[in-house]
């Protein structure tokens, strides 16, 4: 499980490397495997819409077992599967990059980390800043 501790720390870092790169504000969401939120920020000037974004790219990635990238490509191959997973999961799956799988030192699935506000790989670099910093594995 990813504790609140390790949340914390992920988050506080994806924020500190986003203002290091000069990124947009951002919004961080911390999911555990069941796709329940652990912790979130958003920082000041993020647009308030920002959570449930962030959310959905972490929600993507615990309900379907892929990381942000593969939902992308994904999506962009195969719409209607897409589609039909939105509909499965009540529209909350955001298939883009900035969506990360968060895995233990034994590749085991404890949760995923949603970032948002910059580019999708901007997004993405600054939460597996948060994750490694956290002792724990991102797949972006």
């Amino acid at each position: 499980m990813i504790s609140i501790r390790k949340a914390r720390t992920i988050i506080k870092t994806a924020l500190a490397k986003g203002q290091e790169m000069g990124l947009k504000p951002l919004t961080v969401v911390v999911l555990d495997a069941g796709g329940h939120l652990v912790a979130a920020e958003r920082e000041d000037g993020a647009s308030p819409g920002r959570f449930d974004i962030a959310r959905g790219k972490a929600y993507g990635c615990i309900m379907i077992g892929l990381p942000g990238s593969a939902l992308n490509a994904r999506a962009e191959a195969q719409h209607y599967f897409m589609t039909a997973m939105n509909g499965l999961y009540d529209g909350k799956v955001v298939p883009v990059q900035g969506g990360i799988l968060v895995k233990d030192k034994r590749g085991q699935i404890i949760g995923a980390v949603g970032v948002t506000g910059d580019t999708s790989e901007n997004d993405a670099e600054a939460g597996l800043a948060g994750i490694e910093k956290a002792g724990l594995i991102g797949v972006a």
